[in-house]
């Protein structure tokens, strides 16, 4: 059985030393040791990156110029980044991760791995606009925790990617700035809001990236692009430098090709952060160490983990491919060992309008300080009131300003309790319905979303439409709990057929169990290969030995 997340062509061209080894490789966690990983390195491009660099069988120049080459040809295609790193600069870093090598110096266990942002995460050394013009050329005086927890471990930031305008938006089209397009079909949405960091990964252009979601925006555009992508639980990451939305559901999350790199990235930017009061004091543990060969899996690896399907995310109104590719990775899991049944949420369907009232009311008092005076770029007026007015009437785009209204209208007199009020009732239900399905499994499953990737303007003039397609989502963020999305199957669809994401639900801070279930999963999912045909056409340049 092997993993059907297959590696860049240019890093399977280079056969480990002591492949079959495991090496250790300690990952940060809070300041607390963690234990030696015991799974192979080609499973992992991270870990395959620093097999070969401490083996000295690929040097992080000739690694970076391969990333930087990828990146030079798709990104005329795909527009995924609204900033690249200076290349001299990159290759810098690069260069002193090779010299501290060829010295026998230590290097963080991160070195040479090619890392993107969402350009709603402030970065120090580059611009971070949110996707909104009201932010263009604005650069943060500091990075964001999770970028600089990456720095530390060595990680090389290669760019800030594409999104819709401050999160708002389900298909990167709202950004203000260009439209990203989908890897697999190139008429087609990435999704969103972090649809350029899941379509970065997607083409190979970075090894991992960094997202935020909200209501699915991490989860959502890793289905459409047929990536793994990973909503940690609220507080698990420090949002300190994460452009705040709707502060009580943001988080930001991770995407990867393997499930392996995802939990490597979480757990790198994981831990309490004295700088966000939200984030959790809990012992971050080692979402590495269950990961095991997958020649030593047994039979029936996951015996006895009970897993819930929703039954209300298979109804009417999920496309025809998406449930059967939901239902095959069902009985790929029984056959895994799980106990599979079907549970009820009632409420499930309530978290949808609950969701845009509550977001909306939040970003309504988030985004206030984009005035033209505290942040933002200036209009000019002759007195207060109307610089106000032209800078945000500017600076913002249309969903922005829609979603400002609707919340400010959700929060005003008279109607705070008919609808803020309620959507927070709303949220208690289905907390304790999750909880109750959780006491009863080990993990729920679901669609990620309700159809695979649409087309690049299809859905941009209806909302509804839109909004509607984060219906599998958003419950997970009204109730704060974590969740992993994978690539699952195909259904019709591009070139070659579009991606399904199989999505897998926790209880509060079980992101172990979570990587532990879907590792086991890609290793065994045979016949697929989730690698775009992009990658495949365009290639880019390859080191040489």
């Amino acid at each position: 059985m092997l993993s059907t997340i297959q590696p860049p062509r240019y890093l399977s061209r280079f056969p480990l030393r002591g492949r079959t080894k495991s090496r250790s490789f300690h990952i940060l966690s809070s300041a607390q040791p963690v234990t030696k990983t015991c799974f192979a390195a080609d499973q992992s491009q991270i870990l395959s990156i620093r097999d070969s660099l401490l083996n000295r069988h690929l040097s992080a120049v000739e690694l970076t110029h391969s990333y930087l080459d990828r990146l030079k040809q798709t990104e005329p295609h795909i527009n995924c980044f609204l900033h690249v790193s200076d290349p001299d600069k990159v290759l810098k870093q690069a260069q002193d991760i090779d010299d501290k090598i060829k010295r026998n110096e230590e290097v963080g266990p991160l070195a040479g791995v090619l890392v993107a942002i969402k350009d709603n995460i402030c970065t120090a050394d580059m611009p971070s606009t949110g996707g909104s013009y009201i932010l263009e050329g604005y650069r943060p005086p500091f990075d964001a925790t999770a970028v600089k927890r990456l720095k530390d471990l060595g990680a090389i930031v290669v760019g800030k990617t594409n999104l819709d305008e401050f999160g708002m938006g389900s298909t990167t089209e709202a950004s203000a700035f260009k439209v990203t397009a989908n890897p697999w079909d190139l008429s087609r949405v990435p999704g969103g809001s972090s649809g350029g960091s899941a379509a970065s990964v997607s083409a190979r252009q970075c090894v991992v990236s960094l997202g935020s979601d909200t209501g699915g925006s991490v989860r959502q555009p890793a289905s459409f692009c047929g990536v793994v992508g990973l909503k940690p639980t609220y507080g698990r990451v420090s949002r300190f430098g994460l452009m705040a939305y709707a502060s009580s559901l943001d988080v930001i999350g991770c995407f990867g090709s393997s499930v392996a790199d995802t939990g490597i990235l979480l757990h790198a930017i994981s831990g309490h952060d004295s700088l966000d009061a939200t984030s959790s004091k809990r012992e971050v543990p080692d979402f590495t160490s269950q990961f095991t060969y997958a020649s030593s899996l047994k039979s029936r690896p996951l015996e006895g983990l009970r897993v819930g399907l929703i039954r209300e995310t298979v109804d009417a109104g999920v496309d025809s491919g998406v449930k059967s590719a939901i239902e095959g990775a069902a009985a790929h899991l029984e056959q895994l060992g799980c106990v599979l049944k079907e549970v009820s949420l009632p409420s499930f369907s309530l978290g949808l309008p609950a969701y845009y009232i509550l977001a909306s009311s939040e970003s309504s008092s988030n985004l206030s300080r984009y005035d033209g005076v505290r942040y933002g770029n200036q209009a000019s007026s002759d007195e207060l009131n109307g610089l106000y007015e032209e800078s945000r009437a500017k600076g913002f785009g249309s969903e922005v300003k829609m979603r400002i209204l609707m919340g400010t209208y959700a929060l005003s007199a008279g109607y705070y309790d008919a609808y803020y009020k309620r959507a927070q009732q709303v949220r208690t239900i289905i907390r304790k319905s999750f909880k109750a399905a959780l006491d009863e499994n080990d993990i729920l499953i679901s669609p990620a979303a309700p159809s695979a990737a649409y087309k690049i303007g299809e859905k941009k003039n209806d909302p509804l439409a839109m909004y509607a397609g984060d219906i599998m989502t958003v419950n997970v963020n009204l109730a704060g709990l974590p969740a992993l999305v994978l690539p699952c199957g195909f259904v019709e669809g591009g070139a070659v057929g579009l991606p399904v994401g199989l999505q897998i639900i926790g209880a509060a801070f079980d992101e172990e169990k979570l990587v532990k279930v879907g590792h086991i999963f890609e290793q065994t999912l045979e016949g697929y290969n989730f690698v775009p045909p992009l990658v495949t056409d365009v290639g880019g340049a390859s080191p040489e030995l």
